[in-house]
């Protein structure tokens, strides 16, 4: 037998783009059982959120022109006219001239556009003194700010993560409708091949602990595992022991047998199980050429190199494609942890550490790192980002086209 459709590396990218389908089916989850699945239809917001005007910090609801000229040399004078509870509707107004007390998340007072932090000020026996000059807006986040009614939250093909789950309660959503678990079927193959668990070796014997890497890479992206145990180099048992496990799962992958030798019965017994059969084997990387990738009737099938550091490198490199793309999940490839290009200045404080929160993109060959600016309180920050860029608290900031270290999130 000889090595067909040897393909690159882009090459194996674009067939398993273009023949994987998706899964059809779906189910309803609950929102707290719904870590890691695939949005099978999007999500359109049905408020605002937030629904009122609130602020970020502790401090005073202010005119924002009030505080005008205010500095440590030359204060600022305000009336303290009261103060907002948490979860009450203010019954105190701040206008001209007033001041009303108001605790981070707290509703803005009718009359405020601004909230000057406690720090820049001082209350004395409900005078006020203003230390700093705030802008409108500043430190406040307004109705919608964050999702606006009518938005499309998240599109279908989305990955739950913890931020994506944190917007959906945001709106009081309770359940979602989600592409179901994948079941994923893994065999051995080979005389040599014993369970990981023999104690005592024969001379030649190997234990299988590939299913033990495959598997646990799998059980990371929240698929089910069945094994298949280990199958001995015989083509009939091999070819049955595959079709009773290929019936029961979305994808089949088989470890070991998929080189060239006389007992391989790899290629063999994967065109068995239905059509259009293999269309990649062998790709041009090392390790791992003898790889093959096979469509039967709609399901994947993946023959894996038997050598384990093979076997988990092409199973992380082209089996997580092959998976995500079968789970439904519309992904754009983008590394785990880089170094990266800034896009624009970003100031930092000396002796403070910053995370500023990036979309990653790559042009002319190279990652870029593009801030996600918003205020601390906006959960879509969140779910927009690809990462997190550190600041370290000895710089004073980034200058654009610097590289910085980038921890992408998944």
């Amino acid at each position: 037998m000889q090595f067909f459709k040897v393909k690159t590396v882009e090459e194996t990218f674009a067939l398993i783009e273009e023949k994987v389908p998706a899964i059809k089916a779906t189910e309803v989850r609950g929102l707290e059982d719904s870590l890691h699945y695939i949005l099978a239809e999007p999500v359109i917001a049905k408020e605002n959120v937030p629904s009122f005007d609130r602020s970020t910090v502790d401090g005073y609801a202010v005119r924002a022109k009030d505080t005008y000229g205010s500095s440590e040399s030359m204060p600022g004078f305000l009336t303290v006219t009261g103060e907002v509870k948490m979860g009450e509707v203010p019954t105190a107004k701040s206008g001209r001239g007033n001041a009303v007390y108001v605790p981070t998340g707290g509703m803005l007072p009718e009359g405020s556009d601004s909230v000057i932090m406690i720090e820049h000020c001082e209350d004395v026996d409900q005078l006020l003194n203003t230390y700093k000059q705030v802008a409108p807006g500043e430190n406040v986040i307004r109705a919608g700010e964050d999702i606006k009614e009518g938005e499309v939250l998240l599109t279908a093909g989305t990955k739950l993560r913890p931020q994506e789950l944190g917007a959906l309660a945001s709106l009081g959503i309770a359940n979602v409708t989600v592409f179901r678990k994948l079941k994923v079927g893994y065999l051995s193959s080979g005389d040599e091949i014993v369970p990981y668990q023999t104690q005592t070796l024969v001379e030649g014997q190997i234990r299988d602990i590939n299913y033990l890497t495959i598997s646990g890479l799998a059980s990371e992206w929240n698929i089910e595992v069945i094994y298949g145990g280990i199958v001995r180099d015989e083509y009939q048992e091999f070819q049955q022991r595959a079709r009773d496990l290929y019936q029961q799962v979305d994808c089949l992958i088989l470890s070991g047998g998929s080189s060239v030798g006389a007992k391989d019965y790899t290629t063999e017994v994967i065109q068995s199980l239905g059509d259009p059969g293999v269309f990649v084997h062998g790709i041009s990387i090392k390790p791992g050429k003898p790889t093959i990738l096979a469509l039967a009737n709609g399901k994947p099938v993946i023959g894996l190199p038997g050598h384990p550091a093979s076997a988990m490198i092409i199973f992380k490199l082209f089996g997580e494609r092959i998976l995500r793309k079968l789970m439904g999940e519309v992904t754009r490839q983008k590394p785990e942890r880089i170094f990266a290009r800034i896009t624009k200045n970003i100031p930092s404080s000396p002796g403070r550490s910053d995370y500023i929160r990036v979309r990653l993109f790559e042009k002319e060959g190279e990652w870029w790192a593009e801030p996600i600016i918003g205020k601390s309180g906006l959960i879509t920050t969140l779910v927009k980002s690809d990462g997190i860029v550190e600041i370290s608290s000895e710089k004073e900031g980034i200058a654009q086209g610097d590289y910085v270290p980038v921890i992408a999130s998944r």
